[in-house]
This record gives structure tokens, sequence and C-alpha cells, in this order.
């Protein structure tokens, strides 16, 4: 990471600017932000920037394939296919943690998916974050390929809007209101002009969509998925009037079959110089030793069911293991030097987006999260600081 600017910050921080930080960001949206914030974002250097992008790139090309494809082929579970899929994903976010190599840092892939993240929220965030802090030059940005803030807009209108008006279009999630990415879907609207609507209030009617604004009835013709088939499988109480896998005069942005093509079921396909060893639980070798690796299942979100102790028993007990990845541990760098004297991980997510008519996705953003306990999520870094959702910024 680049020394200079790091150094830089912390002698500038102070808890006045952090807290200036956090009311920014939630006091922009409707919404606040229901997950912690970091102090800080990260700086990379120009080195490390070429590398994750290349990495990102790498692995990018290789779901590309026609052997991947093949691969794929089987990554939905029975009974949860959608009609009409789109010929490739509108989102790709492909997760790295950041490890150290010698005396350098590199990227190691985690997990990927065909599926949006906080496209919205990132743009409010790096605003903020250069609104509390002005020590950050201008000129460093969280962007690739010198993509400026309309240009990024206009790849978001593409892929999510494209033709239709706004009203036919609308971010569909379970209760959007009170998910944790909720303060995106804020930004999202503000961004767009895209409504968040939860599955609960579509109606249908033959094989058309509508959802009610203000008494009236409007036809939805594209759909800004955010709902997660695991939250939709565990809700048997919500009260629908459609199905996804019924024949829909609609089109999905992305299509929800890719969240199962592209996903940790990719894990053992792909091999590249960032990559780790993985397998299928129901394939995992004996000349493998387990305690190199973690147990993940295949169709979980946010570190659910992730099992970092796993053993030759727990496997031999799985009732579906095909359905579980065992992937080789890797071993986040403490980095990031603190004002409060610890060091702190991170990861990153490169974050493209694919309009249906462009030939190849475009790298627009990223997010980082970051953490000093033994694992990225909120149980592992209670009562800790300089950990929290943050983004990365380079050189532009």
């Amino acid at each position: 990471m680049d020394p200079k600017i790091r150094a830089a910050f912390n002698a500038d921080f102070t808890p006045e600017r952090y807290a200036a930080l956090v009311r920014c960001v939630n006091e922009a949206e409707k919404w606040p932000a229901d997950f912690r914030i970091s102090e800080t974002p990260i700086f990379l250097t120009r080195e490390f920037t070429d590398e994750v992008v290349r990495a990102a790139d790498e692995i990018v090309a290789l779901t590309r394939t026609p052997e991947f494809a093949k691969h794929a082929g089987s990554a939905i579970p029975k009974g949860l296919e959608v009609p009409s899929e789109s010929a490739h994903p509108n989102f790709h976010v492909v997760d790295f943690a950041i490890c150290a190599e010698g005396d350098r840092l590199v990227p190691r892939l985690i997990e990927l998916q065909a599926f949006p993240s906080l496209f919205g929220f990132q743009l409010l965030l790096l605003h903020c974050i250069r609104k509390a802090y002005p020590v950050i030059p201008r000129n460093w940005t969280s962007s690739f390929g010198g993509i400026k803030d309309e240009a990024y807009f206009d790849l978001l209108r593409r892929t999510i809007i494209a033709d239709s008006n706004l009203e036919n279009v609308v971010l569909l999630e379970i209760d959007p209101d009170k998910q944790k990415t909720r303060i995106d879907f804020a930004a999202t609207e503000k961004l767009l002009g895209i409504r968040p609507v939860c599955v609960t209030q579509v109606k249908k009617s033959g094989r058309q969509l509508f959802y009610d604004h203000n008494g009236r009835e409007v036809r939805i013709e594209r759909i800004y998925n955010r709902v997660i088939f695991d939250e939709l499988v565990r809700r048997p109480d919500l009260n629908l009037s459609f199905r996804f896998q019924d024949d829909l005069d609609v089109t999905w942005v992305g299509h929800p079959n890719w969240y199962f093509r592209i996903s940790k079921h990719s894990l053992p396909f792909l091999k590249t110089g960032c990559t780790s060893p993985t397998f299928f639980a129901n394939e995992f070798s004996d000349r493998e030793k387990i305690d190199d690796y973690v147990l993940k299942p295949l169709y979980s979100f946010a570190g659910h069911g992730v099992d970092m102790e796993p053993t030759r028993e727990k496997i031999a007990a799985l009732e579906t293991p095909h359905q579980w990845i065992l992937q080789k541990k890797v071993h986040y760098a403490a980095f990031v030097p603190t004002a409060d004297g610890e060091k702190s991980k991170a990861e990153i997510r490169m974050m493209f987006v694919w309009p249906d008519e462009d030939r190849n996705p475009t790298l627009v953003n990223n997010l980082v999260r970051m953490s000093q306990g033994k694992m990225m999520g909120v149980d592992f870094n209670i009562d800790k600081t300089w950990v929290g959702a943050s983004i990365a910024l380079h050189e532009g």
C-alpha cells in the first residue's frame, strides 16, 4: 500500500473527522448505514492496482469460456431455474483477500458473484470520505480505467434502465426498508430514480407484473433484482402473487440464474495465479490436509454456514456434500497501520457492470471490508475500530 499518503492520513486523522464521515453517510439518504463504516479507506500503489485489476479481469474472462459454461450447467438447484435467461450476466463482483507474499501484498480470490453490489452506496461513501478528509488528494479515485462519475452513471443507466421509462423499472427486494443494504437502495433511487419495491407489493396479471404507485397500477418492465434466493426460500411467510419461475413478460437485471452459475459453485473450476485449490466436498481428496481448508455451503450469503475448522467427520455427516466446497485457507495480511495501534486486514471487491448490448463487462468501482478479527464479519470485530465498510483509492 502507498506509505506516503497513509502516513499523511494517519497524522491528520481525528475522531471529529471520523464523526463527520459517519454523519455525512447517515444524513445523505432517507435510510442510514446499518453497518459500521471504517475510519479509513485503503490506499493502493499503482503496482497493486494493476495486479488486482489483472486478477479480476482474468477471473471474469474464465467465466466466459465454453468450458466454464459446461461446468456452470449444473449450478442451479432443482426447481429454482428462472425462464428467459439473459445471454450474459449484467454484473460481476470478484472478492479478493489482501495477503502477504514475501515482502509484497497480493490479491487472492475468496469468492465471486454475478449479482449486483453496492454500486450506489460506494459513490456516496467516496463523496463523504473526500468531504471529511481533505488530506486525500483529489486525483485519488476508487474507479478504474479513467471512468468519471457521469460515465459511471451512464453505464448503470444503460444496464438497469435501458430504454424503459423510469416508472417501469423497479429495484426488487424482500422488505427493502429492513435490509442491511437499504442505504444502497436509497442511494440508487437518488442516482437513477428507481424505486425499491417489496416482492409482496408486486401483483401479477397474465404474464405481466405491476406495482402500486400513489394509487395507480404501474407495469413493471425491468427488474433490478436484489432478491437473494437463500433468503427467499427461508421466508415461507411471504405472500407472493407470482413465482420467479413463472414465464413473465419482464427483463431481469441481472437474471437470477446467473446468481447460481457464477458463484461459489465456480471456485473449483477457476485456476489462476490468484486462486486457491477448491473442491466440492464429495470430491475432496484423502491426500489433502483438511486443517488447511475452510468449509462453505454453496448457496448462502453474508458468511452464513462457513466452517473455519472442518473435519473429516463433519464432511461425512453432510447430507448434500455436492452442495458444499472446501477452499484452501488464505491468510489475510495485517497491513493497515491505525491510530489505535492495531493493524487492520482487508478484502477488496472488484465491481463490473455489463449492459445488454455491450460486448464486454466494464470494471467500474470497488468495495472494501476491513477487519481485525478472525473473519470479516461483524461478530468477529465487536468493539474494534478501523474496521467495517470502506473503499480503496488509487492515484488516477
